[in-house]
């Protein structure tokens, strides 16, 4: 794709997550107003994952438009960097977390909506931005992982930091409890100590696959867009 359009591409999603964010902030929510606010939910942590990507991502754009054919080494270093952050957030972040987000909502709702979006929520969260939290977020990034090549830490250092990540939250997740005597999630009030350690570590598992899955998609994508390239610069035999 072309560079200007996948410029607009991105100010659109951007757009699209800060007008998600502002509209879920401006909700009374009750939950809103108890111990962690809106951090404890991990939809939201995502939520601001992917603004944050998103805005790199344009930032990114308007740099190498604003240092191309001016020379300056400095320049070029600065743009490496961001390139470097937004491939970084990409992989550590912006897909294993967004994916995560919604491949274990939908699957626990269409199981019984109550233990991890109960009905009431209908009265606060309309459809669409329910499915702006919860669906777009696979296909905004996909878009994004089309439009331009990331580059991959290795495995180790990703899945290092994707296990930190997820590590970091269970640990807020239960500090909330800790405080509150509430889980975040009404799924850990219906289980016991041990199903509950068993679930955090499936989830934390989940996470790490799909920071594979994200690195394997990745090379799938420009594996077989350079080798479409190469077919066709190929001459063709008489």
């Amino acid at each position: 794709m072309a560079l200007i359009p996948c410029q607009v591409l991105r100010v659109a999603i951007l757009l699209s997550y800060c007008s998600i964010l502002c509209n879920y902030k401006a909700i009374e929510m009750p939950a809103h107003k108890t111990y962690g606010g809106s951090w404890k939910f991990l939809t939201f942590i995502d939520l601001v994952i992917q603004t944050v990507f998103f805005g790199i991502c344009v930032l990114t754009d308007l740099s190498s438009l604003l240092t191309r054919g001016s020379g300056s080494q400095e320049q070029e270093r600065q743009l490496k960097k961001l390139i470097s952050l937004r491939d970084w957030m990409l992989a550590v972040l912006a897909f294993p977390i967004g994916v995560f987000v919604v491949t274990a909502f939908w699957s626990i709702y269409m199981y019984d909506r109550e233990m991890v979006y109960p009905k009431l929520l209908d009265n606060f969260i309309p459809a669409w931005l329910n499915h702006g939290m919860h669906t777009t977020v696979v296909p905004f990034i996909l878009i994004e992982m089309r439009t331009a090549h990331h580059q991959y830490p290795s495995k180790k250092y990703g899945i290092a930091a994707v296990s930190t990540f997820a590590f970091g939250y269970i640990l807020w997740v239960c500090w909330v409890h800790h405080v509150t005597g509430i889980w975040v999630y009404p799924l850990l009030a219906h289980i016991g100590p041990g199903a509950k350690i068993a679930f955090f570590g499936i989830a934390t598992i989940l996470m790490n696959l799909l920071y594979l899955l994200g690195e394997v998609v990745n090379n799938y994508i420009w594996d077989t867009q350079k080798s479409m390239e190469e077919s066709k610069e190929r001459p063709k035999l008489e």
